[in-house]
């Protein structure tokens, strides 16, 4: 999961209430589709910083809630709302995380780019911008692996 740090950081959600927060705002259909119908309480989570210098994995979340209606979708003072979000039928969805753990050493990209096990990883495909995305049991141990080295 891609957060820009300067919007939510991994440090601002070591300091929210349980360390546990919604994943709110995703506005891609892909993206929507994984948090929506994939990801399932319990799955953990690499917690990535993007637009970031360098951007790294930062740290392990887990998810606690599987997906529902995003409702900052339905806020029209919200940056995320939706003018055609309907509450009946919602398009957009979220799940909440909770911190597990910040990486001794964040990963940075160029570092997993680097990482032949992780060749064929989503992130580092041409022209992925998605904010969420999967990433197979054998990448994640290898992230956090790197992350947790010093």
């Amino acid at each position: 999961m891609k957060s820009e740090p300067g919007v939510f950081s991994i440090d601002d959600l070591a300091k929210v209430k349980n360390q546990t927060t919604y994943w709110d705002g995703v506005r891609n259909y892909q993206a929507r589709n994984f948090l929506r119908d994939e990801i399932k309480t319990g799955d953990k989570v690499i917690f990535y910083h993007s637009n970031s210098e360098p951007p790294v994995a930062a740290g392990i979340c887990e998810v606690v809630r599987e997906g529902y209606p995003d409702f900052t979708a339905f806020d029209s003072e919200n940056i995320h709302f939706d003018l055609k979000s309907d509450f009946d039928n919602p398009t957009w969805f979220m799940v909440d995380i909770k911190l597990i753990r910040i990486f001794k050493h964040p990963v940075a990209l160029s570092e997993i780019r680097a990482n032949k096990k992780l060749a064929n990883m989503i992130l580092v495909r041409r022209g992925n911008r998605l904010s969420v995305m999967p990433v197979t049991k054998e990448e994640f141990e290898e992230i956090v692996s790197m992350g947790d080295k010093r």
